[in-house]
């Protein structure tokens, strides 16, 4: 069955950044409310589309969004479960995530409802990357499976698994995949398999791992934090966005 998908932007309001003046958006889709985050240094400013882990858009998601701005690029962190659905608890966080695992065709409509907002925005969606963290890597990676025409896509401490049926082989765009050898939840192996994928569709991509670091190394705040690995992957980041969105 074919989904409609139907997106009203329908509030902003101010939120003072770390680059400056971002945006909390309330928008629509499919008729149910999501709150993004949006923020650009310059209205011709190539595009980020950020993607949360399975805790929702949180201060953590704003504040990389932040440095982003401050390096010059747009960024559109969007809302993967709703307004105001921001889990605290495992369970609640499993029972979200699941949700979205278990209808891919909901989650793309979601990624691109993101997407459409942003360019309703004044976003360059034609200058554009996907990158998330966690289960927004696993995203990242669904946004690529289904052929969406952006100029890259990464993933931070990401799921890296293809579903059942499906394949790189409409998928674009370049690849930075960053991952923890110490990641109790994503395997080496899975991390193989993805190359081998990648490798497969001839899609260009890197692959680097950090060792000694676990699964959400990059999260500020946690145990899992490492600074090295976060340090050496936000520059990696920062080289590919510089490669891939150059003009």
């Amino acid at each position: 069955m074919r989904r409609t998908l139907l997106l009203v932007l329908t509030a902003i309001a101010p939120v003072v950044g770390f680059a400056g003046t971002g945006q909390t958006v309330e928008y629509s889709v499919d008729g149910k409310a999501y709150d993004g985050y949006f923020v650009t240094p310059a209205p011709d400013a190539p595009l980020v589309l950020l993607l949360h882990d399975w805790d929702g858009l949180t201060g953590y998601e704003i504040e990389r969004a932040d440095m982003l701005a401050g390096l010059g690029y747009a960024v559109f962190a969007a809302d993967l479960f709703g307004k105001g659905v921001r889990p605290t608890t495992v369970e609640d966080k499993r029972q979200h995530t699941g949700e979205l695992y278990k209808n891919r065709e909901k989650l793309r409509a979601l990624m691109n409802g993101a997407l459409r907002t942003a360019r309703g925005l004044g976003a360059d969606t034609n200058h554009a990357v996907a990158m998330g963290y966690c289960f927004g890597g696993a995203a990242v990676l669904e946004l690529a499976r289904s052929g969406a025409d952006l100029e890259g896509f990464v993933t931070f401490h990401g799921g890296l698994t293809t579903p059942d049926g499906q394949d790189y082989a409409r998928a674009k765009g370049r690849y930075l995949i960053l991952h923890g050898t110490a990641d109790g939840h994503i395997t080496m192996d899975q991390f193989a398999e993805l190359a081998q994928a990648l490798e497969s569709a001839g899609l260009p991509h890197t692959m680097t791992t950090y060792g000694g670091a676990p699964h959400a190394f990059t999260v500020f705040g946690q145990d899992s934090y490492r600074e090295t690995a976060d340090t050496q992957s936000w520059a990696a980041f920062q080289a590919f966005l510089d490669e891939t969105l150059k003009r």
